[in-house]
């Protein structure tokens, strides 16, 4: 499979495959292909690992897009003005990322829950008890909110992120949060109470405009309803 990815900030990732090779998605990404594209719809290794799925973010079921008769092309667009980060995976190299992250992989990348460990992190760290581990092997799309930056981290070495930036990080590192120092800073900062720890060893992507952030500052110029 090669591919290119064009557009950004609406970025699109378009695949060109072999004949029989399969393209999956989880969410009808698809935005075009060629008419030798087959799709076929299905639990993903069934029931279970589609619950799982849902849990994390994703539909209960994924598409599958296989080239008949010859080489094929399709193309997967973006939900959110940002980045669309290309990684290998593999199997001594499984990833993490956040919810609704994963855009489309090849067949050979497969999708299970990721539960945070600590409590603290899962409910206050801005990313949830469940995330998406992807392992397997294969090449996998994500889909990043704002532009894409990314940090390898050393054994012990860490990073304090604000709520809602961390996109994904390699399932050797871990995620804790701190607490904001000095009530002045938590009430009147503008950063709220507390932030992401991620801690090494291995690979972290961070985006520079969560969803959550865009929907925060858009609120105040929303009607609430009241007049």
């Amino acid at each position: 499979m090669k591919y290119r990815i064009l557009g950004e900030p609406m970025p699109v990732v378009v695949c060109d495959v072999d004949a029989g090779e399969s393209m999956i998605t989880e969410r009808g990404s698809m935005v075009w292909m060629s008419p030798n594209m087959e799709m076929s719809t299905n639990a993903g290794g069934g029931l279970g690992k589609a619950f799982g799925r849902m849990f994390s973010g994703e539909s209960l079921f994924q598409n599958v897009y296989t080239a008949q008769g010859g080489p094929g092309m399709i193309a997967f667009a973006s939900s959110f003005p940002g980045s669309i980060r290309a990684l290998e995976i593999s199997p001594d190299r499984p990833v993490v990322v956040q919810k609704s992250g994963f855009l489309a992989s090849e067949r050979g990348v497969e999708m299970s829950i990721f539960f945070q460990k600590r409590a603290a992190a899962g409910f206050f760290g801005g990313e949830g008890f469940i995330m998406q581990k992807l392992s397997g092997r294969g090449i996998a799309f994500l889909e990043v909110d704002g532009y894409a930056v990314e940090y390898d981290l050393a054994p012990g070495q860490s990073l304090v992120v604000d709520t809602g930036n961390l996109c994904m990080m390699d399932a050797t590192c871990s995620v804790d949060v701190q607490m904001v120092k000095g009530v002045k800073n938590m009430l009147f900062g503008g950063e709220g109470v507390f932030n992401t720890v991620v801690t090494g060893p291995g690979r972290v992507v961070l985006q520079t405009m969560p969803v959550s952030g865009v929907a925060a500052a858009l609120a105040p110029f929303f009607p609430t309803g009241n007049k």
